[in-house]
């Protein structure tokens, strides 16, 4: 989809179109779209059937608000999550940020969570369509008062008179995920610059960047998602007392931290932990371990914890173990044919073998259910065998 096509999607005949084909599933995509053209230009049906698929997958980022929007394939794949950028824009608000430049502003994901913050925002981005559609976006959501874009280079916006700054660069290259930091557009390096060029700044960063690269003056947040680390941000000038941060969404809940010792490793005991990915990625493993009353870890190199005590956190999951041995597929698939387990949930960390192939092998079959843990203590591979405890 080109400028052209997408500035026609907003016409009364597109807008038509985009009705039409609301809810439109790929068993009759074909026959909506030989209907549509007999009324229609084939290109604008082509681009209405197109921004319908684009919707029904935006729905996961953007729930009930992805039926008003409008996207692009890249904007799709690239946009923050809705919760995820409600929590950004609140840390900006409870900043006493009122004016943000955004650049690298994308679809306009995050500038419209920044303006339902009650922040002004100047999004820019370089990209002709992808402008387009971050205007339509903050017109559809009734935000335009509060959104201007700019079609621009980001490395030329003067951010001069913005109480903060968000960067998100692009870490996407034509041959896929770009892993060094200095390879992004633009490159970390201006982007950290950027960053400290106002009173606060946020810089939007691969969850696996090594913790060297985080310049010294950032505070570092890993935000986790539904259980799934979803981002990492360096902030800027928030006068952050730790220099790391793990949050939890939904729930909104923070754990800061990075200057306690790494916990002893001891024998594994009643319960295991298993932390959430954004402490691991914090290296908050220390301070969850502390809160656990002491809990150590199975193995230096691999972040599983275990305690004779449960504590309920919202960090880390726990499991019961009931047995542990040296790892054996022959004993494993006994020991499930014999209690009955026909639901197997593998885990593992710093183990090589792959659990839906191991899964094959074992074939369980019962009623009953059970976790299995695979992991490495110093040398020796190691099978867990347990339980997940309820919450609460």
């Amino acid at each position: 989809m080109d400028t052209e096509n997408f500035t026609a999607l907003l016409t009364g005949e597109g807008r038509q179109l985009l009705d039409e084909v609301r809810g439109l599933t790929p068993s009759n995509e074909l026959a909506a779209a030989t209907r549509l053209r007999r009324a229609h230009p084939a290109e604008l049906v082509s681009a209405a059937i197109g921004q319908e698929r684009l919707r029904q997958r935006a729905r996961a980022k953007f729930g009930d608000d992805a039926e008003q929007m409008f996207f692009t394939p890249n904007g799709v794949e690239q946009a923050t999550r809705r919760e995820v950028a409600d929590w950004r824009a609140a840390r900006f608000a409870a900043l006493g940020v009122a004016r943000l430049a955004d650049l690298c502003g994308g679809i306009g994901g995050d500038a419209i969570a920044l303006a339902r913050a009650g922040i002004s925002v100047l999004a820019v981005d370089r990209d002709p369509l992808t402008c387009a559609v971050a205007t339509a976006n903050a017109a559809a959501l009734g935000l335009s008062d509060r959104i201007e874009v700019r079609c621009a280079d980001v490395t030329e916006t003067d951010t001069a008179g913005f109480d903060a700054v968000f960067t998100d660069p692009a870490r996407r290259g034509a041959r896929g995920r770009i892993f060094d930091p200095e390879a992004y557009s633009p490159p970390l390096s201006w982007a950290v610059e950027a960053g400290r060029s106002t009173r606060y700044g946020a810089l939007k960063v691969a969850p696996g960047i090594p913790h060297e690269a985080v310049p010294a003056d950032a505070e570092a947040e890993w935000v986790s998602d539904h259980g799934d680390v979803k981002e990492a941000v360096l902030w800027f000038g928030t006068g952050a007392a730790e220099p790391h941060r793990a949050t939890l969404l939904p729930g909104r809940r923070t754990l800061t931290g990075g200057r306690l010792p790494d916990p002893a490793p001891g024998p594994v005991r009643a319960y295991l932990y298993e932390p959430n990915g954004a402490v691991i990625r914090a290296h908050l493993v220390a301070e969850v371990a502390a809160a656990l009353g002491g809990a150590t870890l199975l193995d230096p190199h691999i972040a599983y914890l275990t305690s004779d005590t449960l504590i309920p956190t919202p960090w880390a999951t726990p499991y019961r173990i009931t047995d542990v041995l040296p790892f054996n597929v022959k004993k494993l698939k006994a020991l499930l044919r014999e209690r009955q387990v026909g639901t197997v949930v593998i885990k593992k960390r710093g183990f090589a073998v792959e659990p839906d192939e191991l899964r094959k092998k074992l074939r369980p079959e019962g009623v009953n259910s059970a976790v299995v843990i695979l992991t490495r203590i110093g040398t020796a591979p190691t099978m867990l065998l347990g339980q997940e405890v309820a919450a609460g």
